[in-house]
């Protein structure tokens, strides 16, 4: 994961909303229909609100998780990114220009250039060589077969497949398929690459790998990146920012630090449960203020954005508290105490105003 200090978004969602059902377009209008749930809305109109007034932005080079149980509203959120599912209302724009009001050819022209898509299905045609399904989207562009080989043959170098170029789909395990789509998304040089559950049909070893291979791609190009997922783990693992939905409603949006240390409500407090702390707290929100007697005390250093994890593995070998330096500057200490409150929960309520939150991290966390 990497840190992002670009000011304008990627996409700018705005009270997006996305109705099933008959005359779909009265809902988010009418204050009544939009504040009932579910249940109630399907046994009143018999619509059902997929997406129900989401707001939220991403920004360019981050990975922003969209995660949620089945039926949460996620993947029909995605696709309404490039109207693959047309949206009832609200407002959607990429890189400050209206998606919803893009004619046939510009939104064509957005799909085959500038935003790509990896599904959990690979969608590979059986007939063609790896090199020819990786090249696929540059054929649709119209770029010459030379041109298209050339480039499809860098991209499947890139995502670790040397040396089958020539094979069918039929001829790989599961993994090198996904790696296929991964590389197919990357060959025509996407500004936003899109994951709709990408790795939830793979084994959990082979899903690690593909996470790792995100991950890897992700530091190398700081491409932006919007992955849906129903795994809080993978979450976790690849997300600067996380939006846990339900019912087609965000219910949290923060980092995982934010999510994990200080969940929304129960529903996300129940989801984080079991979640270990000390591998997503850092070292910042754990830490006390440094005291002048801290300034001539002996101890190891570690950055504020080091994991409570690391802090606790040099306490136990040094036996003395972690110093948390920043910029050269002793912000705070670590020690016995404040790492079995983050490891026992009990830093949930620390207020913000207690300097344990970094400038990055004082968004509103929830929506």
């Amino acid at each position: 994961m990497t840190e992002t200090t670009e000011t304008h978004p990627v996409f700018s969602v705005r009270n997006l909303w996305k109705v099933f059902g008959p005359k779909a377009d009265r809902i988010p209008e009418n204050k009544e229909y939009a504040g009932l749930d579910a249940a109630e809305l399907r046994a009143r109109t018999g619509c059902t609100a997929a997406v129900r007034d989401v707001t939220f932005d991403v920004r360019k080079g981050e990975v922003f998780v969209v995660m949620g149980l089945s039926g949460s509203g996620k993947s029909t959120l995605v696709r309404c990114l490039t109207r693959l599912i047309e949206p009832t209302a609200g407002t959607l724009l990429m890189d400050g220009e209206d998606v919803r009001a893009m004619d046939k050819t510009r939104l064509r022209e957005l799909r085959r250039h500038r935003v790509s898509m990896v599904f959990q299905n690979f969608g590979l045609l059986p007939h063609r060589s790896v090199i020819d399904n990786v090249a696929y989207g540059l054929e649709i562009q119209g770029r010459s077969r030379e041109e298209r080989r050339a480039v499809a043959a860098e991209m499947v170098e890139k995502v670790g497949l040397e040396g089958l170029g020539e094979r069918r789909p039929g001829q790989l395990s599961g993994g090198q398929q996904q790696r296929v789509g991964l590389a197919r998304a990357l060959a025509v040089d996407p500004e936003v690459m899109l994951f709709d559950e990408p790795f939830s049909a793979l084994d959990p070893l082979i899903r690690r790998d593909m996470q790792e291979e995100v991950i890897r791609l992700h530091r190398e190009e700081g491409r932006t990146m919007v992955f849906i997922t129903h795994d809080l783990s993978e979450a976790l693992r690849l997300g600067d920012r996380i939006a846990l939905m339900r019912d087609g409603e965000i219910v949290q949006l923060g980092t995982p630090e934010q999510i994990v240390a200080n969940p929304a409500d129960d529903y996300v407090r129940d989801f984080v449960r079991d979640v270990p702390r000390d591998q997503v707290i850092s070292v910042r929100r754990a830490m006390r203020p440094a005291e002048p007697a801290d300034a001539t005390a002996s101890g190891a250093e570690l950055p504020p954005k080091a994991l409570v994890s690391e802090a606790i593995e040099t306490v136990a070998r040094t036996g003395e508290p972690v110093r948390v330096v920043a910029d050269g500057e002793l912000i705070g200490v670590v020690g016995h105490a404040e790492l079995l409150a983050v490891v026992a929960g009990l830093d949930e309520e620390v207020p913000a105003e207690a300097g344990q939150d970094g400038p990055e991290d004082r968004e509103v966390a929830t929506v």
